[in-house]
């Protein structure tokens, strides 16, 4: 197939075994106020939206705020254009970019294609970098080894190396400034070798177009920025003693009743769910096994001692499984052993009230904040022209706040037991 030509010309080995992404050293604080900023990929509201409800749901505790500030067919230095009007007012301590896609032009690398990258990418972080702000700045992602350029035969090994070299930029402006670089071409490339080896080199990961991916090719996206925030993927830590019964929960979890062989709690973290088909590419479910996502960024543990047989069956919520006693001592992850467990049906409740938000950021951007600047360049300097555009603004934003409690009161604390039985 052609993807792995091209892995083996662009990955190491290490990277097509496992994407393994950690932040340089922690990028937020509590309280943060995250802007996701990029090109029509971001507009689709797929991976922004998996990031916002992994960090409201799962990462309560920090008080994070995100507005996604996505726009089809963008640019770096387009963007560098609409910093000023279109994100400033929004006073991010957190900016995390992902640009190249158009900014290849569609066609073989050439040093031009990347000093215009490069000039555009500088603006963006120039202008922030003074504010104090963060960054996480993510290269490109790929276009698909089957479904792009379908009447180009090898033009996907082509683009993508134009990519690969737009994402070389990225990081090296990353590591200039001290910001961290989202590993982004590189987890896409990983996951779609590996997904076409299994699924078949028709099974799309960068979309039926060949650039806009599914709901697939986003959760990889998602993994690569949630690994360079810093997120620590620790969720819940539950344990239970089968002859005492004593069990010891983490913080954000409460045991509400014990037993020998259960444990009721009310948990307030969420473990990330995934959606769709095995092999569903508008879903999670069918990429999630090509990703460390649950070992690197969703363990929610429960761990079993004194399990009197050999091995011993977990029941939770309505899902049951069989494990040894040595599985259980060391620990289970929950979210990993059981993909439709007591959280699946809140958590998509979450996922939808992000999405209703980031789909009126969109709208607020596009068809109104950044319209904005027509209006004093038809009257400059006119003060009541200034003095109407910052009331629209703040009362767009309130709006904004408003979807955004929305969607953090959907947060619920979820009540769910999990039962150990033995099995002899």
């Amino acid at each position: 197939m052609k993807i792995f030509l091209l892995a083996a010309g662009l990955l190491s080995l290490s990277l097509v075994t496992a994407p393994s992404i950690c932040a340089q050293s922690p990028v937020l604080e509590k309280g943060d106020r995250i802007a996701i900023v990029g090109d029509s990929i971001t507009e689709q509201k797929l991976y922004s939206k998996f990031i916002e409800t992994y960090l409201l749901a799962c990462t309560p505790q920090w008080d994070l705020q995100v507005f996604q500030f996505g726009w089809g067919g963008e640019r770096a230095p387009g963007f560098a254009a609409r910093q000023e009007n279109d994100l400033a007012f929004w006073k991010p301590d957190v900016i995390t970019t992902c640009f190249g896609m158009n900014d290849g032009s569609y066609q073989s690398y050439k040093p031009e294609i990347g000093e215009r990258y490069e000039t555009g990418m500088r603006a963006i972080l120039d202008r922030f970098k003074k504010d104090g702000v963060a960054f996480v700045v993510g290269g490109p992602g790929v276009v698909d080894s089957a479904t792009f350029a379908k009447d180009k035969p090898e033009f996907d090994i082509v683009y993508n190396e134009n990519l690969k070299q737009l994402d070389a930029i990225a990081k090296k402006l990353a590591d200039e400034n001290g910001f961290v670089h989202a590993e982004v071409f590189d987890t896409m490339m990983t996951v779609m070798t590996k997904a076409k080896a299994e699924m078949g080199e028709l099974h799309p990961v960068a979309g039926r177009d060949g650039v806009h991916p599914g709901a697939n090719g986003h959760l990889a996206m998602a993994f690569a920025f949630l690994k360079a925030l810093g997120v620590s993927g620790e969720i819940a830590n539950i344990s239970l003693d089968m002859k005492t019964g004593k069990a010891t929960v983490s913080d954000g979890h409460q045991v509400l009743e014990k037993a020998a062989d259960s444990v009721t709690i009310e948990s307030s973290r969420y473990p990330f769910c995934f959606y769709g088909g095995e092999n569903d590419a508008n879903g999670t479910v069918s990429v999630n096994r090509f990703l460390p996502f649950n070992d690197e960024l969703n363990r929610f543990m429960f761990s079993v001692k004194n399990v009197s047989s050999a091995k011993a069956e977990v029941q939770w919520g309505e899902a049951k499984k069989t494990f040894t006693r040595e599985e259980l001592k060391a620990g289970i992850n929950l979210a990993a052993e059981f993909m439709d467990g007591p959280f699946q049906q809140p958590f998509a409740e979450t996922m939808k009230a992000v999405a209703v938000k980031q789909g009126f950021e969109t709208s607020m951007i596009k068809d109104q904040i950044s319209k904005f600047r027509m209006y004093q360049a038809y009257l400059p300097d006119d003060p009541e022209v200034v003095a109407a555009t910052k009331v629209l603004t703040k009362k767009l934003q309130e709006k904004d706040d408003e979807l955004f409690q929305a969607a953090n009161a959907s947060v619920r604390p979820v009540t769910h037991t999990i039962t150990v039985r033995a099995v002899e």
